[in-house]
């Protein structure tokens, strides 16, 4: 079959000829129509992601959509080693696939699942998200982020706060359901640059704020950390990973 190959650490896949995966009892093989291409699969193709087995040669890609022998349309995860997503063909257990809604294309399925699962653990599993919330999403306007915000509204949000450095592409987030959208530049010859955006992040957060999502780290998480307590007008110690809302007995 057709595939990317990968044969050697740091190297980039060729386009060549595998050996098609055999079915073995539990797994499924399935037809590969799309795969996602992410910097987990980027990461484990060049054998620098700490999951990667570095055994050769194998196909690189983590996920994808295709087509289960039985015509079932599904998202598939984890494929069995050496066999990946980037090729015709891959082998993989069934409890790692989701059949997929007919009104969901291939490609999108394949380009959501990672940015969508990420922000969807951040926001309900690690920060118990509830309905009425404010949220901020630092780097919005990048795919993982984009995906946050239209999740973060899906889930019932109060408000939406993006940050990121492109302003035109921050108010381009509005049809998707930003609220509020601060720009930042922390260019060294903008040496305001920190104190604009922590003073209208400051502003921002009068009315409340929490939860917190972050894709960017670095200078500009750092300045939200600062702005939080500030712009709360609280000194209180937080309770868990939820801003805003302070331990019964701090």
């Amino acid at each position: 079959m057709k595939a990317a190959i990968v044969t050697s650490p740091g190297m980039k896949p060729d386009y060549g000829e595998f050996h098609g995966p055999v079915w073995r009892g539990g797994l499924e093989i399935i037809t590969v129509t799309a795969a996602a291409l992410t910097n987990l699969t980027k990461g484990r193709a060049a054998g620098s992601h700490y999951s990667a087995d570095n055994h050769y040669p194998f196909v690189p890609g983590v996920d994808g959509v295709g087509a289960l022998a039985d015509g079932r349309r599904v998202y598939f995860a984890m494929p069995e080693a050496p066999f990946g997503a980037m090729a015709e063909q891959t082998l993989v257990d069934p409890r790692r696939t989701i059949t997929l809604p007919d009104n969901l294309d291939d490609v999108a399925a394949a380009a959501l699942a990672n940015p969508g699962m990420s922000c969807f653990a951040a926001l309900v599993e690690r920060a118990r998200f509830q309905a009425g919330e404010t949220v901020l999403i630092n780097g919005a306007t990048g795919a993982a982020g984009l995906v946050a915000v239209q999740v973060a509204k899906q889930l019932g949000a109060r408000k939406v706060i993006v940050t990121g450095r492109n302003a035109q592409e921050l108010e381009a987030l509005r049809p998707l359901g930003a609220d509020v959208g601060i720009p930042f530049d922390f260019r060294p010859e903008n040496l305001q640059g920190g104190g604009d955006f922590e003073q209208a992040l400051t502003t921002a957060f009068a009315d409340g704020l929490d939860v917190v999502v972050d894709y960017l780290w670095g200078s500009s998480a750092r300045t939200i950390i600062v702005a939080v307590p500030k712009g709360l007008k609280t000194h209180t110690l937080f309770a868990s990973s939820r801003l805003g809302k302070p331990a019964a007995n701090p």
